[in-house]
């Protein structure tokens, strides 16, 4: 089999993540040093360079975004999709991260059913929900409503939402099914 360059390992790492990635969890995924990923990192930032996308350096965490010389083309997008409704699946969406509060995606999707990486994007874009660190000991983000959202809805808090405690006992009861239905070894 045909191995890629490590810039180009990287490159389809990052792009399939979507999300920041650290240096060491790339040394890790790909099985070389942190210093080989540097070095491909270099090569990587150099071939893109007059290109639709960037790597965005933040300490030891790194991503795919796109260059700053699209910006106009990626204004006209983002205000495209903040026009439009959210539709059916963006108000599920929305729902669950109101009525669960720090919820992950793979949780979003269980209960949708279907994957929900495009709609939680659109409210991301929004501003209507903020990504955070999930929790202790988990790896990956958690999603929750921002103020300006509970603020909009005329929420004090957030369990001023209707049939707020019957909600959210009934989407416990739905997500425990998914815990109870993982067989153990």
């Amino acid at each position: 089999m045909n191995q890629l360059p490590l810039d180009a390992q990287i490159e389809a790492l990052l792009f399939f993540k979507g999300e920041p990635v650290t240096i060491k969890n790339m040394a890790e995924l790909l099985e070389v040093s942190t210093q080989e990923i540097e070095i491909a990192l270099n090569s990587l930032e150099q071939n893109l360079m007059n290109r639709g996308l960037t790597l965005v350096h933040e300490e030891q965490m790194v991503m795919l975004g796109t260059s700053a010389s699209a910006s106009s083309l990626i204004e006209k997008i983002v205000k495209e999709e903040i026009v439009k409704d959210l539709g059916k699946a963006g108000l599920e969406t929305l729902a669950i991260i109101l009525y669960k509060q720090k919820v992950s995606k793979r949780e979003i999707d269980y209960i949708r059913g279907v994957n929900s990486s495009f709609i939680i994007r659109n409210l991301l874009i929004r501003g209507l929900v903020v990504r955070t660190e999930s929790q202790e000991g988990e790896r990956g983000y958690a999603y929750k409503p921002t103020t300006d959202l509970l603020a909009f809805m005329g929420l004090n808090r957030i369990e001023d939402l209707p049939e707020y405690s019957a909600i959210v006992s009934e989407i416990d009861a739905f997500t425990k099914k998914e815990v109870e239905e993982i067989p153990h070894e």
